[in-house]
């Protein structure tokens, strides 16, 4: 069990990474200006694993902490 959680843990940093558009505190305050855009392609695909593995990670850790008691 802890393999997967650290499996999906490095999965669900990797994929929050690569959606990373901004460079630093720039891009917060004003840096970049298309706020508003629509996914597309590939951004659209890494935004859903993002959220699959985000929840798969959460019911993974719930699993774990019933199968402790």
């Amino acid at each position: 069990m802890p393999y997967l959680l650290i499996g999906t843990a490095i999965l669900l940093v990797t994929a929050i990474l690569f959606q990373q558009k901004g460079s630093g505190l720039s891009s917060a305050f004003g840096g970049e200006g298309n706020i508003y855009t629509t996914k597309r392609g590939l951004e659209k695909i890494l935004f859903r694993i993002t959220i699959v593995l985000g929840i798969l990670f959460l019911a993974l850790s719930l699993l774990n902490l019933l199968l402790q008691k």
